[in-house]
């Protein structure tokens, strides 16, 4: 599962800083895996990227950007459950392609 940041979002980016794949970016700002641009998921607010979120496994034993949130605006995102198999396959593919 990928976490999924709410309209609660104040744009302060301290998660951004906490995510060792880089799947959070600024609102309007495009995101890239593997050297190649792709368009933004949202000119509202900061937003993550699903297909770079591995839920920091591999890294830590929990996401770093809920703690790092000042408002609660990041929650778990149902829409996109993941086993823990899969969150360290993404983790190891992001390792190759580059985040």
């Amino acid at each position: 599962m990928a976490v999924k940041i709410t309209e609660e979002c104040i744009a302060c980016n301290a998660c951004e800083a906490e995510c060792p794949n880089t799947a959070i970016y600024s609102a309007g700002e495009p995101w890239a895996i593997g050297g190649e641009e792709k368009e933004t998921l949202s000119e509202d607010f900061t937003y993550v990227v699903p297909e770079k979120c591995t839920e920091c496994v591999g890294f830590y034993d929990e996401p770093q950007c809920i703690p790092a949130c000042p408002t609660e605006a990041i929650v778990m995102d149902e829409d996109n459950k993941e086993t823990q198999e899969e969150l360290m396959k993404k983790k190891e593919y992001l390792d190759e392609v580059g985040r």
